[in-house]
C-alpha cells in the first residue's frame, strides 16, 4: 500500500504519524503493509513529515507536479490553488501497483491522507 499524504506548513511528525494510524486503523491495516508514502515536491522541506517518515521507518517520494496531474481525483482538493488536482490521492495513486484507492482523502486536523494499493 502507498500512503499519500498532504499537510498545512508547519506540521509536526506527531501530528502526521497520528494521521497515518488513524487512517490504517480505519481500513483495518498495519503499518507493515505499508511500503511507501508519497507527497508533492512542494513538500520535500516540510520538516514534520520527514521526520515522521523518518520515524516510522517508510521510505517517502515526492512527486512533481505534472505526475501528480496525470490523475484526476474523486475529492476536491484545496492544492487547486497551488496549480495541482490534488495531493493526497495522486501521490497514492501515482506510486501505487493498481492505481486503486481503498481509502479516498480523509482529513485529520492539519493532515490529508489517502491509501491505494
Amino acid at each position: 500500500m502507498i500512503i499519500g499524504i498532504g499537510t498545512r506548513r508547519g506540521v509536526t511528525s506527531k501530528e502526521v504519524i497520528y494521521a497515518v494510524n488513524k487512517a490504517l486503523r480505519q481500513i483495518n491495516a498495519e503499518l507493515s503493509s505499508v511500503s511507501m508514502l508519497a507527497s508533492a515536491k512542494m513538500k520535500e522541506n516540510e520538516a514534520g513529515l520527514l521526520e515522521a517518515a523518518q520515524l516510522l521507518d517508510i521510505e517517502i517520494k515526492f512527486l512533481p507536479h505534472d505526475v501528480l496531474n496525470k490523475f484526476d481525483t474523486p475529492s476536491p482538493s484545496q492544492a487547486k490553488r497551488f496549480g495541482l488536482t490534488g495531493v493526497a490521492e495522486p501521490a497514492a495513486l501515482a506510486l501505487s501497483n493498481n492505481k486503486e484507492l481503498i481509502l479516498k482523502k480523509k482529513v485529520y486536523g492539519r493532515i490529508t491522507i489517502a491509501i491505494a494499493k
